[in-house]
């Protein structure tokens, strides 16, 4: 499964040996002898950049570079290494991530009794915290009923302890918890088979708690707040740097959203603002419907700065398959009666979709089931149909089971398909809960290529499933290509279908120009050309040329945004 890294390389390097000098001299910064994959259908590869002003200003020969040496420029020796634009993660959540990036985090792909051991340790090792909070848990490991409290209570019952899942849509609660958030057997589900607290047969809460409830418990217990979010941003940023990643959409903060621009404002003053914002309004309960048009308008006015704008429409519409919230056509396995759930009615989707088409708004749909997946594009259609000239943008995000139906309309309404390439890597995990013919639907990438879908990718982070690893580009990237977990490649099994791995380039394009698009900066950064932001980062060996099984192996040796470099590995 190689691509053949350096033919291309030699053939893009005939097509630009004639390039003419740029009328420029003493540029700052120049960085010679690289294998640069520029991400420009006119200029694939290239030996040389010279960035000014945090601009890229030539791009080409060794030879022509050597001509913009001026007194003080300094030069890189890339030495043959590869050079890409900047990573761009299509969909996270790194303000929500500051606030878990000092909690307790738990290996996604561990046992029952690794996790209650990892929290009675981290109870030890905190005997001042009033509140014990961490996550990582993967719910399908319990089975069907889930966490319950009393795992942790065998442990810890005297403080509340409250563990999010990995994917952030479900939570687990000791009996503490649960006393301290007033939860009887007489307390109201706010979305019965949604949003609701997990029961055993006597009607009492498990301590499973499931979408709404989680996000609930979390602001009961105070568990995040400023100075962790200013905190734990900050350090996100720099994991997200040495991954190479230099810009990012956040899909929403939800219940710390008023206190993001001051997160932000903060992470400014102190200099450490080192990757390009894009955020989110984000809706995920049914009676937000009606307010998210005119919340959206007055936020992207009030948040419109020089590093940061809040001016995308978050609908979240459906759950998980683990959880079995996901909204499919067809009731989960041995529980007649459950297809999950939308969040919103077709009409409500609509509704919010059409009206943010009517004022160019960009929109960003969570539906990871088919059902879900499907309204979403009907909505979308209704959208096109009505406002056939509209400027916004549509994605839909995680796209987890798709019908066959549904696999072209992507292309034919121009929606952007954004996903997490690693999850491909662990689908076992979720079989248990679908029909053979919905498991063999899930992860569509390479049929949404050939459809003709513009592909992004990002880590969904802190929900990836693999803690801060699950952040980088080139993990997902072997993932995507190989749908194996990095490793022995004997050990993991490849998910099916095998036939929708995708070829490096797709994915390379997914994480930086079609992310670029989706982020609707793909004038200003995406790829290596004259004119652009000079976000670039340094890899020690050509993603074309390393085999599969070691993609996730390559190191990134320099992130490089706006022309200063923001992050360098020790060597």
């Amino acid at each position: 499964m190689r691509n053949p890294g350096r033919l291309l390389l030699v053939a893009g390097l005939l097509g630009i040996a004639a390039c003419s000098k740029p009328q420029i001299e003493g540029v700052d910064s120049l960085y010679l002898n690289g294998a640069i994959y520029t991400l420009n259908g006119k200029m694939p590869w290239a030996e040389a950049v010279a960035v000014t002003d945090g601009e890229i200003v030539y791009v080409g020969t060794g030879v022509g570079a050597e001509a913009l040496v001026g007194e003080n420029t300094r030069r890189h020796d890339l030495a043959g290494r590869m050079m890409l634009p900047g990573f761009i993660d299509s969909h996270m959540h790194p303000i929500m991530g500051g606030g878990y990036a000092q909690a307790l985090s738990l290996d996604t792909f561990g046992t029952v009794d690794d996790w209650v051991a990892a929290i009675g340790d981290y109870a030890q090792d905190n005997p001042d915290a009033e509140v014990l909070f961490g996550y990582g848990f993967l719910a399908t490991t319990f089975g069907p009923e889930g966490p319950t409290r009393q795992l942790i209570d065998a442990i810890e019952s005297e403080r509340p302890v409250l563990i999010v899942d990995e994917g952030f849509h479900a939570a687990w609660a000791n009996s503490k918890t649960l006393d301290v958030l007033g939860v009887t057997q007489d307390t109201q589900d706010p979305v019965p088979g949604f949003s609701y607290y997990k029961r055993d047969a006597n009607g009492d809460a498990t301590g499973y708690l499931l979408e709404g409830t989680a996000t609930a418990a979390m602001e009961s217990l105070d568990v995040i707040n400023e100075q962790t979010l200013v905190e734990g941003t900050a350090i996100v940023f720099d994991i997200m740097n040495s991954y190479g990643i230099t810009a990012a959409f956040d899909a929403g903060i939800f219940n710390a959203a008023e206190l993001a621009p001051r997160v932000l404002d903060r992470i400014v003053a102190d200099g450490e603002m080192t990757v390009r914002y894009v955020g989110s309004h984000a809706v995920a309960e049914a009676d937000q419907f009606k307010a998210a048009l005119d919340d959206i308008i007055r936020i992207k006015a009030e948040t419109h700065t020089e590093d940061y704008h809040f001016r995308v429409l978050k609908i979240m519409d459906d759950g998980t398959v683990e959880g079995r919230t996901a909204a499919m056509f067809e009731d989960y396995q041995g529980e007649p009666g459950n297809s999950g759930e939308t969040v919103f009615t077709e009409s409500q989707l609509a509704f919010m979709v059409l009206g943010a088409a009517s004022q160019g708004t960009d929109v960003h749909i969570h539906a990871l089931g088919e059902r879900a997946i499907h309204e979403a594009l009907n909505a979308i259609e209704t959208a096109r149909r009505h406002k056939p000239d509209t400027p916004s943008r549509f994605t839909i995000c995680h796209i987890q089971v798709i019908t066959d139906e549904d696999l072209p309309r992507f292309a034919e309404l121009d929606v952007i398909a954004q996903s997490t390439p690693l999850w491909a890597a662990y689908d076992q995990y979720g079989k248990q809960f679908v029909s053979d013919d919905q498991f063999n639907r899930f992860w569509r990438y390479m049929s949404l290529k050939e459809s003709g879908a513009r592909l992004t990718f990002g880590s969904d982070f802190p929900a990836s499933g693999a803690g801060t690893l699950g952040i980088s580009p080139l993990f997902n990237i072997q993932i995507g290509h190989t749908r194996q977990a990095p490793g022995e490649e004997d050990k993991y099994p490849i998910q099916p279908r095998e036939s929708e791995r995708l070829d490096i380039d797709t994915l390379i394009r997914g994480y930086t120009i079609n992310g670029a698009w989706q982020l609707r900066m793909e004038d200003e950064i995406g790829s290596i050309e004259v004119g652009k932001k000079a976000d670039l980062v340094v890899l020690d060996r050509n993603l074309f040329a390393v085999d599969s099984h070691d993609i996730h192996k390559v190191q990134v040796d320099m992130t490089i945004m706006n022309g200063d470099i923001v992050y360098a590995r020790d060597q």
